[in-house]
């Protein structure tokens, strides 16, 4: 079994790896980002303003515990993730949510279905983000939005070589305690490094068909959340 995925992003090792981790996954995650996780979750529900009966889609869901806020506001929320091993776990606590097993680079929806869409931590283990932004923006209602919450570039250039030795050193002895496969952390402390920074997220989402692209620091820049909307039909 594959215990760490690579930098090309092979769904399969990707998929394989975060099976590997599903049991303790909220809980290493808890503990690594020192409990600032549930404060960013919380930053993309408000950003997100799920309303009664809007359909949400949450891709890369996990476990669905960035799923649960939506449906506290009456919205229809679809988890989605590939890694069928955290579609499991999640099934056996939030049996009754509708969670599906898709492809962000293929998503399993027709055109046109969600009031918005987000991603939360996800966007950065896709083989092709300029693809999953097209299927993303292709799934979406005109008019509708979308919200992604991911690792970037912090702004305080002292702070950033800090950061970066915390994610490449103490990162994965802290996760070889916790987590169930510390080898995994390993892996997502290099892609986050590896990740581009905002202003060219930003570009990417425009690249994909996005207008209205903005994007929010959260924690001096460790995580950005970037949003669009999808233009209305003319």
């Amino acid at each position: 079994m594959t215990t760490r995925a690579s930098l090309d992003k092979q769904p399969q090792e990707v998929a394989s790896m975060f099976d590997g981790v599903a049991k303790r996954y909220d809980l290493t995650n808890d503990i690594l980002s020192f409990g600032q996780d549930r404060a960013w979750r919380a930053e993309v529900a408000k950003t997100v303003d799920a309303r009664p009966a809007q359909k949400v889609l949450d891709l890369a869901a996990g476990t669905a515990t960035s799923s649960l806020p939506f449906t506290r506001t009456g919205a229809y929320v679809v988890p989605c993730d590939f890694s069928l091993g955290m579609l499991r776990v999640g099934k056996q606590r939030h049996g009754w949510l509708p969670f599906t097993a898709g492809d962000a680079t293929r998503l399993p929806f027709r055109d046109d279905v969600f009031d918005a869409v987000t991603i939360s931590f996800g966007l950065r283990n896709v083989s092709d983000t300029p693809a999953a932004l097209r299927e993303l923006y292709r799934v979406t209602k005109p008019g509708g939005r979308v919200v992604i919450c991911e690792f970037s570039s912090p702004t305080w250039a002292p702070f950033r070589t800090v950061y970066t030795e915390y994610l490449m050193r103490a990162l994965p002895p802290v996760a070889r305690a916790v987590s169930s496969n510390p080898d995994a952390y390993v892996y997502l402390a290099e892609s986050i490094r590896d990740w581009p920074d905002q202003p060219a997220l930003a570009s990417l989402l425009q690249d994909a068909g996005w207008s209205k692209v903005a994007w929010r620091n959260l924690t001096g820049g460790i995580v950005a959340l970037h949003r669009g909307f999808k233009p209305q039909e003319r």
